[in-house]
């Protein structure tokens, strides 16, 4: 370890006497680039609901969803990330409607795509805003069954590619689906769209406000601990992260996030491949909360959280803060 010359010709707050001189030393620097922002998109035509358990996000109709994109290419945020709110009708016990080339998700990445923004478009590959039971899987006899899923969700995926998606972002939690989602992608020519795996997700309290946003909520029978990983496990984390990148993931993901960057940091320390977080619905609603009670400074507490996903190592954030941020960084 080395050392440093003893007090008073080491004086360590030297550095921090000024903003210049402060900026001069910093280890840790968060840009638009970091970035990615999760959008809900609904029926209707120029139209916007808001989310009421998520203070400042709004369920948006396609027409707005493109403009939303232009907007974040524009503050140079890199991608979008789609969930669809699906009209309770759609929603089924084997979830047709997830693989329906004109879904709602897949119209919507179609027309940012169509709308020629150079953005990245990312989709979520999990069922459960499709499904009559609320969950990410089928559900057979109470059980999540997995190998049917899988099934389901390698046809979702194609969907997702065949309407444009850059970056798929399976978020299920069932044994095998990237790799079948890889081999699929590779067949049918879609070879180019990376796979951004949600490895090491959590069963999470801080998922609650997503849910509402996406009508997955009042639908859900039971739980999802069968399928998401105990909050109270590490170790296999980083076994979970070892099999999706072996089975063709390109990218991996943590979620939730502030709650788990001890998990984020040992698996970029750990594999050293692009590692990225998600700040979930729930982690926004506890800092917007406490911001509009005055309680906390919200712009401050809103950066400081997204520099600890930067100094923990990680590649970049999912964060419905990513405009607001973004706003700020470019001045």
């Amino acid at each position: 370890m080395r050392t440093i010359a003893p007090f008073p010709a080491t004086r360590l707050r030297r550095n921090r006497r000024s903003a210049p001189l402060r900026a001069l030393v910093r280890e840790t620097t968060l840009t638009p680039g970091d970035l990615i922002w999760p959008m809900f998109v609904m029926e209707g035509e120029n139209d916007s609901h808001e989310v009421p358990s998520m203070p400042g996000v709004r369920r948006l109709t396609v027409d707005r969803i493109v403009a939303e994109a232009r907007r974040a290419a524009s503050l140079g945020i890199p991608a979008v990330c789609l969930f669809p709110y699906i009209e309770p009708a759609l929603k089924t016990e084997a979830c047709e409607n997830a693989w329906d080339p004109d879904n709602l998700s897949n119209r919507a990445t179609n027309a940012i795509r169509e709308a020629g923004i150079d953005i990245a478009v990312m989709t979520d590959v999990a069922l459960d805003p499709y499904n009559a039971n609320g969950h990410d899987g089928i559900v057979r006899g109470g059980e999540i069954v997995n190998d049917e899923t899988v099934e389901a969700l390698v046809k979702m995926a194609l969907a997702q590619a065949e309407a444009g998606a850059d970056i798929l972002g399976p978020s299920d939690m069932m044994d095998g689906r990237v790799g079948a989602i890889r081999a699929a992608l590779e067949e049918a020519g879609h070879g180019h769209v990376s796979i951004m795996s949600y490895s090491a997700k959590y069963a999470s309290a801080f998922y609650g406000p997503f849910r509402d946003a996406v009508g997955a909520s009042g639908a859900l029978k039971g739980d999802k601990k069968t399928y998401q990983m105990d909050p109270a496990n590490a170790e296999e984390a980083l076994r979970l992260v070892e099999r999706d990148l072996a089975e063709g993931a390109d990218m991996v993901m943590v979620k939730p996030g502030m709650p788990y960057l001890d998990i984020a940091r040992a698996v970029k320390a750990h594999f050293r491949v692009p590692t990225y977080a998600y700040q979930v619905s729930g982690e926004y609603a506890m800092l917007n909360a406490a911001a509009q009670n005055g309680w906390l400074d919200g712009e401050a507490v809103m950066l400081e959280s997204l520099i600890a996903f930067k100094r923990a190592g990680l590649d970049g954030v999912l964060t419905y803060f990513a405009p607001r941020v973004a706003e700020i960084l470019n001045g």
